[in-house]
């Protein structure tokens, strides 16, 4: 069985999202391991104490059991453009620690900063990210990503974003593309004008 992972945002000694994040785990435990009881992951992480400012990842990775918990501080990474690749049959629905996929559509990025992976002429999502279109007065994300990140979810539920299939050839019909994750909030996320969009 393949590695799952969840990246999990430490703030100022604080865990965000962690109910996100534990609805997540336990699907994902139910589609491996059907008669698996849930990681409690409220209990199982421990924040240490030169934790208590800044920004970290929390990655809990895990099968059937939780098997390593790793906490680094976080470096936000700069996006200023983006490479439209393609694969007709990426499967990436689960949270797995195995992204040899990802990192050979990554590969193909050239000169830009990130990727936009497109899956039978639906835009789905980044290397590391969902993302949200704004098409002058809202902002979308596509209702087709890989991966159904905590922080679109989070988004959704509270009515900052809403759901629209967005297809290749629309994409130039919008002004600017953001890109959120567990790790990178609404507030702070990258943008890209669409004219940077190749």
């Amino acid at each position: 069985m393949c590695q799952l992972v969840e990246s999990i945002k430490l703030k100022d000694g604080i865990i965000l999202n962690l109910e996100y994040h534990q609805n997540r785990m336990n699907r994902s435990m139910v589609e491996w391991y059907t008669e698996t009881a849930m990681i409690p992951l409220a209990s199982a992480i421990s924040v240490p104490a030169d934790c208590a400012s800044g920004v970290y990842k929390v990655r809990v990775l895990y099968r059937e059991t939780i098997e390593k918990i790793e906490i680094t501080p976080y470096l936000f990474r700069s996006v200023k453009s983006l490479k439209i690749v393609h694969h007709e049959t990426i499967d990436y629905h689960l949270k797995y620690t195995d992204r040899q996929i990802l990192q050979e559509l990554y590969a193909r990025r050239g000169i830009c900063d990130d990727i936009i992976i497109v899956k039978n002429g639906l835009v789905t999502d980044s290397f590391a990210a969902n993302l949200l279109f704004f098409d002058g007065k809202k902002w979308i994300t596509p209702t087709t990503p890989l991966l159904k990140g905590t922080q679109r979810q989070f988004l959704l539920d509270r009515g900052i974003i809403s759901e629209q299939e967005i297809r290749e050839d629309e994409v130039k019909t919008y002004q600017k593309v953001g890109l959120i994750n567990a790790m990178i909030d609404f507030e702070e996320m990258p943008v890209v004008p669409i004219e940077r969009i190749f």
